[in-house]
């Protein structure tokens, strides 16, 4: 799967984000190593802590499908209303998918109209490992 077709599942995934605190809205498309792939968007809470993100939100929805094998992420954001654009996971997430993804795992992002790539070795390189 390209990466172009990969960020427009997260942009649609986007358009369902829960974001009424930070009006920013995030979605993400995780791609499985068997062709399938899991889409998450924002859900906001009141406590903040409770938020899940778009990342989290894809990938506990692929580990519940049984996936466990992941070969890239897209992830679009930006504030609500306006067109998705290049965002960053948080160190939460970034986490989250240092557990279950490889270090080579492409995590892209558009800017403008061209998938950016980086890899979730360079977002994260020290992540806590047991």
């Amino acid at each position: 799967m390209e990466a172009k077709q990969l960020i427009r599942m997260a942009t649609a995934a986007r358009e369902n984000a829960y974001c009424p605190y930070s009006h920013y809205a995030v979605g993400a498309a995780l791609l499985c190593e068997d062709g399938r792939v899991f889409v998450g968007c924002n859900v906001e809470n009141a406590s903040f802590g409770a938020t899940l993100c778009a990342e989290r939100a894809a990938l506990a929805a692929a580990v519940t499908a049984g996936a466990r094998a992941f070969a890239a992420l897209a992830l679009v954001g930006g504030p609500e209303g306006e067109e998705a654009g290049e965002v960053c996971p948080c160190g939460i997430c970034l986490q989250a998918l240092s557990e279950l993804c490889g270090r080579e795992m492409p995590v892209y992002t558009p800017v403008g109209d061209t998938p950016v790539g980086r890899t979730l070795g360079e977002l994260i390189p020290n992540a806590f490992q047991l």
